[in-house]
């Protein structure tokens, strides 16, 4: 049975944004996928709402989704929608959840972590990272990541930023299609260990 993706936007953009539709398109060949949208994109306002709101409306989606398959279902998100989904594995059984740059700095302050929900984690998790993304330093997520109780696995994209594109003169040889491949080949993988 195929997997299929609930995948969930981040707080700047709607699911209909070119980067979620492109992620989108290239999660279809590994699963079924799914997008939502927050209460608050839904009604055109800017500031997402409170995180018992976008908790409540990303479970909502996961119920409809569960009402489709009898499949494993693995939360996929860009950054808040990331996060939010690791709220939601805490009241509800998936199979995994996938964090597309989790923004583990509240607004980038290093001293503000959203670091308790990865602690009170029991559902595996797959880090996306980029080397570059100020909202997730590494050597901040390493110490975060040896401490959690549910099992973790980071792919780090050298040079990526939050939205895990790499710059031109960074990319050397390659292209950002091949740095896009070696993440969808690892969250492939992690869905397949996750899901049996």
């Amino acid at each position: 049975m195929k997997p299929l993706f609930l995948f969930a936007p981040g707080a700047g953009a709607p699911s209909s944004h070119p980067w979620m539709q492109s992620w989108k398109q290239r999660l279809t060949q590994l699963g079924d996928v799914e997008t939502f949208d927050y209460d608050y994109m839904r009604e055109g306002r800017k500031r997402p709402d409170r995180l018992p709101q976008l908790i409540a409306a990303h479970r909502q989606a996961l119920a409809e989704v569960r009402a489709k398959t009898s499949g494993p279902i693995t939360l996929i998100g860009k950054s808040m929608g990331g996060r939010i989904g690791c709220h939601v594995a805490l009241e509800e059984k998936v199979s995994g959840l996938v964090c597309l740059g989790y923004p583990l700095c509240a607004m980038g302050d290093r001293a503000k972590l959203r670091d308790q929900v990865l602690r009170d984690l029991h559902t595996s998790i797959l880090f996306i990272q980029g080397t570059r993304d100020p909202l997730c330093p590494l050597d901040l997520l390493e110490p975060v990541r040896s401490e959690m109780s549910a099992p973790s696995l980071l792919h780090v994209v050298e040079g990526g930023d939050h939205s895990l594109l790499v710059r031109k003169k960074d990319l050397g040889n390659e292209t950002q299609e091949d740095v896009d491949e070696r993440i969808a080949k690892a969250i492939s993988d992690f869905v397949a260990r996750s899901s049996t």
